[in-house]
Formats: C-alpha cells, structure tokens, sequence
C-alpha cells in the first residue's frame, strides 16, 4: 500500500473514532415530566429544610467578662436550639455556660414563664463571676448562683455591654453632618437663629448682639460651631433647595375601600443641592467674614477639625458633586484663606463611601485612605506640609479600619488580596505601623475571616470558612497571633449527609485574557451524568461592593434552585469593588456594562470543565441593581441570555437614588444615562422577561419597573409582570420567587411547575 493511501485511511480511522466518540459523549437535555417536576419541588423542599436545620455557626459573637478573663457565647444547635458556652481566656477551657435543665426548671418556677432547656432566651446575659450570672426574662432582671441554681428576681442593674465588633476609633461615615453647638465652651454665652440671622447672647445679662443682617427666611444662616477658644463661630449662609417628591399608592390597605397615596422626599439624579457657604463671626469686633472658598452643596457641610491648642486653624472635607475631587481643606480665622491638605482628583470616580479619615491634631497628622495608586491604601498626611507617606503598598486593597493606636502609631485593618494562592476576596486582619513597618498578619489561616477583640484587646476570637469548608473559631492573643485553643470546628460530613453538593468555586480569565474573575457553582444534588442543565446567573452588579459569597454557605437560594434541574451561578464581574482601582472604573458612566463581557466568558469557560452545562441555554435573575441587570442582560446581550427575572429593578438611573446613581454614572446627567436605560432600549428584548415589583418600594421607586413595562407594551413586546400589594424593596417574598422558579421551568426547561392553584393553602 502507499504512503498517502495509507495516511489517508488512518485519517479516516482516526476521523471515524472521533466521531464515534462524540456521539458516545452527546448528553441529552435534562426534560422533566410533570410528575417528575412535582418530585423534584418536594426533594428541593426537603433538602433546603434539612440544610437550615443544620447550624453552621459561620460567627460566633463572645460576650466578654468585665475583666476581660473570659467569655460566653451561644452556639446554634440543630433543629433551631442553642446553648450558652463559657470560655476562660487564661486556660482555653470551654464549656456549658450553665446546666441548661437546672436553669430552666428554677427560672420557670420563680418567674412563672415556660422555659425550655434548649432554648432559654436570655436578654443581657453577663457572669459577675463564673459562678453568678444576671439575666433579663420578658423584660424581668433575675440572678442566679451556679452552685445551686436558686434563682431570685434582681433589680435592673448597669450591665458591661461590649461589643467585639465595634472598633476602638470607628470609621466616621461619609454622611455625617457637622454639628450644630449653641453654647459658648465657656458657657457664657449662646448663638441662636432668629429671623435667619445669628443672635448672640450673653447667659449673665441677657444682652444681645446682632451678628449678621443679611440672612431671612429664605436664606438662612445655620449650622453654626464654635471655636475652641469661644472667640469665632463658624456657621453657613445656607441656600436651600426643594427636594422632590415622589409617589406610590397602596393598593390594599384592610378596612379602606380607597386605595392609599403614599408621598416622600426623594432626590433623583440631576436635582439640585442645598448649598452652604461657610462664614467666620468674631465674637469681639462683631465682624462677619466670607471664607474664601465655593459653596458646599454635595454631602452638606462637614465636622470641623482644630489644631492641637490652636483656634486659628481648623480642617474639613469637601467632597464634590460628580465624585471626581475629594479635598481636605484648611481655613484661617483670621483671614478666610484656605489651603488644600488633600486635593484627590480622578478622571473616573472617588468611591467616598470608602474613604477613611482619622485625624491626630497632637501630631499635626491625619490618616486618609485613597485608591489613587490603583489600589484602596493607607495613608499618612503632614497636615501642615501636605506630605503624603504610604502605609500600606501593594496589589492588594485594604478593605476596612479597625481601630488605631495612638500611642504605638499602629493601624488595625482588613485587608483582602495580600495572599496571591487565596481568594483574592478572603479578608483577614492586620496591624502595621505608621511607618509602614512591622506588619502582622492576625488570621493567617486560608479562608475568609472574621475577629472579634476582648475589651482590653489582649485576645481575640478568630472565625473563618470557605464556601464550601466549615467554620472554625480559634481564640488567640493579640500580641503574638499564637493560638490559646480551638472554640469551634465545622463538620462538613453533616452537611453532605443530607445529599447536598456543596458549592464550588471556579475561576476564569475576563475580558482582557489577563484578569481572574471569580464565581460559585451550585449543582443539582441527583445530577444525571448524561444530562445537560440549564445555567441560570444569579446577579448583582451594583459597584459598591462585591457579592460571590465566600463564607460556608451549605444552604442558599441558589442551592434550592439547583434542585430543580438547574446549575446555578454566582459571578463578579469588571466593574464591582474590592479588586483593584481599573478593575472597578469600568462602571463608570457604564452600569449597562456590568461585567457581562467578563460573566460571558466565565460561563463558556464553567461549561467546558462542567460538562453537564448547558450553554445555550442561559437564565439570570436578580434584585434592585440585579433587577436593572437581569433585564439589561436580555436587551444587550440576547444572543447569550435567554430568560430572565427582574426584581423592583432601577431600569432608568435618572429614576432611582440620586447619590448612588450619581456616584457611577457621573454629574452633570449626560445622554450616557439615557443610552444605558432598559426603558430607552426596551424594543430590543427577544428573550423571556418576568418583572416582579412590590408597589411600595422605598427604594427604587416602583414607577421605574411600571414604565419600562409601559415601554414594553408600546414596543409589542410580550412578557410577564406581578406587582405585589403593600409589598416594599425585595425579590418578591415567598410567593414571589416561587413564581420565578416556575419561569424559568417554563421557558428553561420546557417543562410544567407544579400546578399550584390544585394545592390547598395551609392555615
């Protein structure tokens, strides 16, 4: 035979093999009956009963002694109980807080009160000792002492109240206003606002003095603050602006037979602010003097910060509308001239939510948190030079401060993405130094944590899991991270005994083939290896945060929809938060965006390793933000997306909130807005569309789903639509996502849900 007859019949072998290969492989589309659907509805229910039955303990929140030497918790048991653990600090000892039969049996007889064992509600539960403990019963003070479990009522008494939670220096939200101080420090004297003008008054003699003239009704002054040394006042000519209303009508209020309208301020993008322009009053030569800088309309005028022992000088924060300039600005009494501290600009966004400011006016010095290397960092600020040292530097982004140490110029902080072999989301928790130096890492476990401090900070309780690892809960000391003991341990074979899978992390690169982007996988638990299942995408891509779940999460919505014959998935895309500053900005004056090309590819790329998945056809449903990009899904991207659900969805972002929307889309309203609305675009939709809308969202208000339908019906477009009485911002409620799971039967699966309307409704 020759050479090329011979390679030309081992292609054909070879072509043949391969055929016969992928007709052996070809998987058949997951198609239920009814009665199969109606088993499957029954086994989904059982399954997610079963689950939420089970505790998972993801955080356990210590109730810590006065004197720091121990602490008690309560651990969730199954089938909903729990019981109260003691734990000595010193000796790592656990162990039941008290006997839980005894208790009950002495608390029920002395207060009358039915109690059971496992589920003694204890209201400010504290131990005076480990042998005494006070507690509130239906609002009741009562005592008892261990050794013989007498229990006697107790008189209301000051209770320790610790939070764990609670930073030693809280972060100061970005929303806080300046306050408003009437009286002199010196108590001398008071200002008041009459006629909108300030009036000064002498507390001794009555006297008043006139400090301003030009201010009225209209145009008042306000928010007025003294200066440290009682001389000057701060206070602002304030320029007010109506903010408008908007409207909902309760449909089916009980007892009415009129429908009720409901009337609310709510600014919406593009409305006017109101504006302050901030003013100086001498107290001794009665002067009035303008401070020379622009009005403060965005965010309102902001606490005010003086130098150490100096009331010539004081700092505030001005953020401007639009989110592209963030300032710390410096003002001279005695002038009115200003000088920038920090003058942050961007070309995108100033995320100023996420923004940390801490100011240490014995030192001269601030801390300030900014994105403008590429990543959310720490910052320390000369507040008479303006230097800038970074404290925290790498690809990585510090995600919140915790507290700070004055005195050792130590920064407590989480941080995610500091691990380049973990989740680049897992957080853990850190202290360094003001100078960058001497970092330690508190949880270095692989996971995503969660601490909680003694009051004295010398230990901490550690918790931390995967989405698909248990809890563990450690207690260790704070100066050295060195563990004391183990409090708690998971047990994934609980959970998989009910037949669970538990979901599963996969990532794929985004759009520029570079950047990881990371998701879960939910799978059917009776998976049928020759089927293929639908994919339905579980979306949220609102810019203010991340939303993959990476805490043990045995039981979810997503899970219970796997159940019925799906793979669902949960993915952050380009354009959420906690990466870096590029992968953030591609939001900007781009929500339609959001992260489609980047969930696209992850998707192709889930269903070549998850071969079960059915790629062609593809479902996604979400809520508010998700609701906006559930349904933009089928209008940008029809050729991927399928079906889709959409819940009290701000299909417009000139409806919906005025900060938010303007925060990511930018200011002034530009025709961006418009050309990325659902309503504009609604004549483009070719899949299936449910909408659901409880008429008296407070949040997104309901009008924005109401006129995308209008735009709908003008478009001759089909699809479903349920508005729900009375009901506010939310997916939907029990009834509501038992409707969306028989959408996407329908129109996924081809196939019938259970026939409801055949079932009698329990009482």
């Amino acid at each position: 035979m020759k050479i090329d007859q011979l390679l030309q019949k081992t292609i054909t072998l070879t072509c043949l093999t391969l055929a016969a290969f992928s007709a052996g492989a070809q998987k058949n589309p997951y198609a239920p009956t009814a009665a199969e659907m109606v088993e499957a509805y029954k086994r989904a229910g059982k399954l997610d009963t079963a689950l939420r039955n089970i505790p998972t303990n993801n955080e356990i929140l210590p109730q810590w002694r006065k004197d720091g030497a121990a602490f008690w918790y309560k651990k969730s048991l199954p089938d909903k109980n729990w019981e109260y653990i003691y734990v000595d600090v010193i000796s790592g000892k656990r162990a039941p807080a008290f006997d839980s039969d005894k208790l009950a049996a002495a608390l029920e007889k002395t207060s009358g009160i039915k109690q059971v064992p496992l589920r003694l509600q204890l209201a400010e539960l504290y131990f005076t000792d480990q042998h005494n403990l006070k507690f509130k019963v239906q609002n009741k003070w009562f005592q008892v002492n261990l050794g013989d479990y007498q229990v006697r009522a107790a008189s209301d008494t000051t209770v320790f109240r610790y939070n764990p939670k609670r930073p030693l220096q809280q972060k100061r939200s970005r929303w806080e206003w300046s306050r408003t101080v009437s009286k002199s420090p010196d108590g001398k004297n008071e200002v008041l606002v009459r006629g909108g003008n300030l009036v000064l008054v002498n507390l001794t003699t009555g006297a008043e003095t006139t400090l301003s003239t030009d201010g009225s009704a209209e145009k008042p002054y306000g928010n007025f603050e003294w200066a440290p040394d009682g001389k000057t006042i701060i206070a602002y000519k304030i320029d007010p602006k109506e903010i408008k209303k908007v409207h909902y009508v309760l449909s089916s209020v009980p007892g009415t037979t009129r429908g009720e309208l409901k009337s609310r301020e709510y600014a919406q993008p593009g409305d006017d602010f109101t504006a302050y322009q901030p003013y100086i009053f001498n107290i001794t030569s009665k002067t009035a003097l303008k401070v020379d800088v622009e009005p403060t309309d965005f965010f309102g005028p902001q606490p005010l910060h003086w130098r150490n022992n100096n009331s010539r000088y004081y700092t505030y924060e001005k953020a401007d509308r639009g989110h592209q300039r963030f300032r710390v600005i410096e003002v001279d009494v005695q002038t009115g001239k200003t000088r920038n501290i920090i003058d942050e600009k961007t070309k995108t966004f100033i995320y100023e939510s996420r923004i940390y400011t801490r100011y240490l006016p014995k030192t001269n010095e601030m801390l300030w948190t900014s994105e403008r290397d590429g990543w959310q960092h720490l910052y320390l600020v000369n507040t008479i030079t303006g230097k800038q040292q970074l404290i925290t530097k790498g690809n990585w982004v510090v995600r919140d401060i915790d507290s700070i140490d004055v005195l050792k110029r130590e920064v407590w902080f989480r941080a995610s993405g500091m691990n380049p072999s973990e989740d680049p989301y897992f957080i853990h928790y850190y202290r360094v130094g003001f100078d960058g130096k001497g970092l330690v890492n508190l949880s270095p476990e692989k996971g995503n944590h969660v601490l909680s401090f003694s009051p004295d900070r010398k230990y901490y309780i550690d918790t931390y899991s995967e989405v698909n690892v248990p809890p563990v809960t450690k207690l260790k000391i704070t100066a050295s991270g060195k563990e004391i003991a183990e409090i708690e341990h998971g047990n994934v074979e609980t959970f998989l005994n009910t037949g669970v899978k538990l979901p599963e992390v996969f990532v794929a690169k985004g759009r520029d083939g570079k950047t990881d982007i990371w998701g879960v996988v939910c799978l059917p638990s009776k998976m049928d290896p020759n089927k293929t299942y639908p994919i339905i995408e579980n979306i949220y891509a609102g810019p203010q945060d991340s939303f993959v779940p990476k805490s043990f999460l045995p039981a979810s919505e997503m899970q219970s929809m796997a159940e019925l014959g799906f793979i669902v998935v949960q993915i952050d895309g380009m354009g959420t938060a906690n990466r870096s500053k590029a992968f953030h900005d591609v939001c900007w004056h781009n929500l339609a965006d959001a992260g489609f090309a980047d969930r696209i590819l992850w998707m192709k790329a889930m269903a070549e390793k998850y071969t079960n998945a059915d790629i062609s056809k593809i479902g996604v449903y979400g809520t508010s933000a998700g609701g906006q990009n559930s349904t933009g899904a089928l209008l940008f991207h029809p050729e991927f997306y399928k079906a889709a659900v959409s819940s009290c969805g701000c299909h417009d972002n000139r409806i919906d909130k005025q900060w938010w929307n303007e925060q990511w889309m930018g200011y002034p309203v530009g025709a961006h807005y418009g050309e990325q609305s659902n309503i504009t675009n609604a004549a483009k939709l070719q899949g299936n569309l449910f909408l659901i809308v409880g008429e008296a969202d407070e949040n997104v208000p309901p009008e924005s789903t109401y006129r995308l339908a209008d735009a709908l019906i003008k478009a001759n477009k089909d699809f479903d639509i349920l508005s729900i009485p009375g009901m506010g911002h939310s997916d939907g409620g029990v009834y509501g996502r038992r409707r969306k799971r028989d959408f996407f039967i329908k129109h996924l699966l081809n196939a019938e849900p259970p026939k409801a309307n055949l079932f009698t409704p329990t009482k």
